[in-house]
């Protein structure tokens, strides 16, 4: 079969359907209810990117994705469709990486706190918006006080720090309650139990890893497990917006090139979008406009197009639609919503045809070189190479033995990080906190002391006792004394003068 160059083919109509791989990154949707034929035109067209030299990232939500490590085993029915469509169908397997959150499938997938970023964690954690507001309190004082939060044991240790010191905080970055701290913590309590605590931490995935090229030139596909991740909805969407936020942060520009550089398939889009806040779809929206400049193609898979905002929907030029049922007015009107986003053909009634198709069938409108989207054709998508269905354990643990990340992301590394830092600041203010008391214990029992010993001195020293003065007054016997030796002075006084004057007159 001919195809237009620098194209893939997606199935036939009355003609061969094809994508041209110059308008794959203007993104693309492929919708329709469950059993019709999502997930085997997702894997249709990730091998044939890889063919191509594309890498690509898809998530296997159920499981049956992974089959495409295998090379598959066309049945007759199979093998009519492709001589149907003049197609020679040899099997084949792309290569592939296996991934996993937690480890199990395949290689480790982790991230870091800070990598995460206050927005989207928020948002994981269900927080409101003052709750929101503490978080990115939290995250400026650890860049301001360079404290690393790495995984969630900094972020919590964060957290305490703030509470204790509440009036600093609030004072300086803005007001701050311990409630608040409180529920945040608690929420992350909850994301532990949900399996998150092995999600983030190092060593990070580096996003080269998702954008491999083998010695043959075919893009390496990247599998996610997420048939575990898909019980805690919240973190797996979460998760896979990150990816593309880091995809948009890190990658440079590089305009319309031949082919994307990566095609990311994100799986049950839907659950991007529930109940996700205002400010979040602005992020979104940002990152799928933007993102293709970058050469990133982004493919929505859901079971209905309304699913997916119209401001996001609007951009996703490339679509393969598969049956849709419509039962209720609700369905109804999502139904005629998809069949008006296609470009209409004179051929048939859209909503009828949609209504329709039969399992392997899809309506397809791919933009062409002008980038105009193309009318709307009924198709057959074309058999894969490879094999449908899940892969045995021992498969899949032959395909991670030759993983190219083999080893890489196996082991955890805890350095020292906001918790140590934290940690370390604590037990040193413990620490002065002990010498203080002690100092002050040791100058009480100081001043003790120097009283006791002033006590002692005071009742070792002399009594001062002052001289007795003597008496003036005389006691009888001493007057009587005086009076005699008086009188018997002045008796011999007097006999000594008549004895004087006696001779003189002699």
């Amino acid at each position: 079969m001919d195809l237009p160059a620098n194209s893939i083919l997606i199935g036939y109509s009355d003609k061969p359907e094809t994508l041209l791989l110059n308008r794959a990154n203007r993104h693309g949707v492929v919708a329709g209810a469950t059993g019709t034929g999502k997930t085997v035109t997702l894997q249709i067209l990730a091998q044939a990117f890889s063919d191509n030299g594309v890498p690509v990232f898809a998530a296997d939500v159920k499981g049956d994705l992974a089959g495409i490590s295998q090379p598959g085993a066309p049945n007759e029915k199979m093998q009519a469709r492709a001589a149907g469509m003049n197609l020679e169908l040899r099997p084949d397997a792309p290569p592939v990486i296996f991934w996993d959150l937690f480890g199990d499938k395949g290689a480790r997938i982790r991230a870091t706190v800070s990598e995460m970023g206050p927005v989207m964690l928020a948002r994981l954690l269900e927080l409101n918006d003052v709750q929101e507001g503490v978080l990115n309190i939290v995250f400026k004082l650890a860049d301001d006080e360079g404290l690393l939060l790495l995984d969630l044991k900094d972020l919590q240790a964060a957290l305490k720090y703030v509470a204790e010191h509440e009036k600093e905080i609030d004072a300086r970055y803005g007001n701050v309650s311990a409630a608040t701290v409180g529920t945040i913590q608690r929420a992350l309590l909850s994301l532990e139990t949900q399996g998150a605590e092995d999600f983030f931490g190092e060593p990070a995935l580096k996003l080269s890893d998702l954008m491999r090229v083998d010695g043959s030139g075919r893009g390496l596909v990247s599998i996610l497990a997420a048939d575990r991740l898909i019980q805690s909805p919240k973190l797996y969407s979460t998760f896979l917006l990150w990816l593309l936020s880091e995809l948009f942060e890190e990658l440079p520009e590089v305009g319309d090139p031949e082919k994307p550089r990566l095609v990311f398939f994100f799986d049950e889009a839907h659950l991007l979008f529930r109940d996700a806040p205002g400010a979040l779809l602005q992020k979104i929206e940002q990152v799928v406009r933007l993102i293709r400049s970058k050469g990133v193609g982004v493919w929505f898979v859901t079971q209905n197009p309304a699913d997916i905002p119209d401001t996001v929907l609007g951009q996703l030029g490339n679509r393969i639609e598969h049956a849709l049922r419509a039962y209720t007015p609700a369905e109804q009107k999502g139904l005629r919503a998809a069949a008006d986003s296609f470009r209409p053909n004179p051929a048939f009634d859209t909503a009828e045809a949609i209504q329709a198709l039969e399992v392997g069938e899809a309506l397809v409108s791919v933009l062409d070189e002008k980038g105009a989207p193309t009318i709307v054709q009924r198709t057959k998508i074309r058999p894969p190479a490879s094999r449908l269905g899940p892969v045995t354990p021992a498969e899949r643990d032959a395909t991670s033995q030759a993983s190219p990340v083999r080893g890489l992301y196996d082991q955890t590394i805890d350095r020292d990080s906001a918790f140590e830092a934290l940690t370390a600041r604590q037990a040193q203010a413990s620490r002065q906190a002990d010498l203080d008391k002690a100092e002050a214990q040791a100058a009480k029992d100081r001043a003790a002391q120097e009283k006791q010993w002033e006590r002692q001195q005071a009742q070792r020293a002399p009594r001062y006792e002052a001289p007795r003065r003597s008496s003036n007054r005389q006691g009888m016997g001493e007057a009587f004394a005086k009076s005699m030796l008086r009188s018997i002075g002045s008796q011999v006084g007097r006999e000594l003068l008549r004895g004087v004057l006696g001779s003189l007159r002699r």
